[in-house]
């Protein structure tokens, strides 16, 4: 079960920082969002002379930034000109069941389909967008189905920092310059080997005047990567997480954990030296997994100030929104991290991650609650390596981690739909869910997903 010896770097380096397209919105009124998501092959050039076959949103990839805000009412329709079923999931939005974009709502080859929902108060935040089909998720997303989305508040207290996205994703190809196919490695472990890019292109580089603050949103939305993002000679203030800003600042940080399909806003004040260049890093998280994946330091991109005077920072305000605790809880539910061998053994994995000993089942509850009711949930991970754990439909907030015996709370309150818990450790949530339906929870490391370590809760009408 070799790993294939590493593939040609790809693509250019060192080009500017590239800024995303946007999805123009049709709608003439402003409290309606209207357009359409063309999912359809496309051709790439990552190696010289040699053609990529990909497939797309709207030819762009990363897909089109969907730029949303509170209040609005949301009408987006994939057309999915693909030969395979597809679907679009709005992670980390609370959006209906039926509009979730889940598994077992499959958009077939072909086939047109309406996603409509509102976009709640209070949920203005750092979103995505990619598809869900069963068991073709991480193939999919590989293949370049992915895009960045931002839910943006009318009193935004950060509205005047410059802002940036910087949408991290991975590329791996075979020797042939196309799409590598998972190996058995990357079935048991995440993919491995994918060529880091940001906004779509490797090293770019971002220019800055010297002295400049700005608000930086990242997301990780790699197959399998953790990372520690950290600047160098800088050090990074955290102001929000994927559900939207924190309640103040969290400044002087060295570097800012970010796990696969976490999303993060920093600000970053660049040295008031011109014509200097610093790397944004992403630090290992971890050596090895299992002994199979292997991981190093790498560099996201260049940020070079430029030969101008010094800009004036911009202090953070002291405090940014309120956040509330999600208060009394009734009810405690137990989410198992399980490692086995020998079963889902179709991908040709030889560790297999289920959730509470189970293989994902589409026709089978895990777990049952009631909308509007406030739980705790306790993920235990018995396995050897990390997982991210997603819930749909909503965001949640971390109450504390265990290790042995030792319990520590979380350090600050915030919004996530995606809890890291490392192995041997338990991650306890608050959650609630709002609307009655059927929601997937799953690790999201792409295969492991597709292969078993996913589950359903259904949730019941009050």
């Amino acid at each position: 079960m070799a790993e294939p010896s590493p593939t040609p770097r790809v693509l250019p380096e060192g080009l500017p920082l590239r800024t995303l397209g946007t999805l123009v919105n049709e709608s003439s009124d402003e409290t309606q969002f209207s357009a359409t998501l063309v999912a359809a092959p496309a051709v790439a050039a990552a190696l010289p002379g040699q053609s990529t076959p990909m497939i797309l949103y709207n030819g762009q990839g990363p897909g089109p930034l969907i730029e949303l805000r509170e209040g609005q009412h949301v009408r987006i329709t994939l057309d999915n000109q693909l030969d395979r079923d597809s679907t679009i999931h709005w992670h980390g939005l609370p959006v209906p069941p039926d509009q979730d974009g889940n598994p077992m709502d499959p958009v077939h080859a072909g086939v047109r389909r309406l996603y409509e929902y509102d976009i709640p108060p209070g949920t203005a935040g750092t979103y995505w967008y990619h598809p869900h089909p069963d068991r073709a998720t991480a193939e999919q997303v590989a293949r370049g189905l992915a895009g960045p989305l931002i839910v943006r508040a009318a009193d935004d207290p950060l509205a005047h920092i410059p802002e940036v996205t910087m949408f991290i994703t991975g590329l791996k190809l075979d020797s042939n310059a196309q799409i590598a196919a998972d190996s058995a490695i990357d079935w048991s472990v995440g993919r491995q080997r994918e060529t880091i890019l940001v906004n779509g292109d490797r090293l770019p580089v971002h220019m800055v005047r010297p002295g400049t603050t700005q608000r930086w949103r990242l997301y990780n939305a790699t197959a399998a990567r953790h990372f520690h993002v950290a600047l160098e000679g800088h050090t990074l203030t955290l102001v929000g997480t994927g559900g939207g800003l924190l309640g103040a600042p969290i400044a002087g940080l060295p570097e800012i954990l970010l796990a696969p399909a976490q999303r993060i806003e920093i600000l970053a004040t660049l040295n008031a030296s011109p014509n200097s260049r610093y790397r944004l890093r992403a630090l290992s998280y971890e050596a090895d997994y299992l002994g199979l994946g292997t991981y190093a330091d790498d560099d996201l991109l260049t940020v070079v100030t430029t030969n101008d005077i010094p800009a004036t920072p911009v202090d953070a305000p002291t405090s940014l929104r309120p956040i509330a605790d999600l208060g009394p809880t009734t009810t405690r539910q137990l989410v198992e991290l399980d490692e086995v061998h020998g079963l889902c053994t179709q991908t040709g994995a030889t560790v297999t991650f289920l959730i509470n000993n189970r293989i994902f089942d589409p026709n089978r509850v895990d777990l049952t609650t009631v909308a509007g009711r406030v739980e705790l949930w306790d993920i235990v991970n018995h396995t050897a390596m990390s997982h991210p754990f997603h819930i749909h439909g909503t965001q949640f907030q971390l109450m504390s981690r265990q290790l042995g015996t030792v319990v520590t709370p979380a350090p600050y309150l915030a919004w996530t739909d995606t809890v890291l818990v490392p192995s041997q450790q338990t991650a306890t949530i608050k959650v609630r869910q709002a609307t009655p339906g059927k929601r997937m929870f799953h690790c999201h490391i792409l295969e492991h997903e597709d292969n078993c370590m996913m589950a359903i809760l259904d949730v019941h009408a009050a």
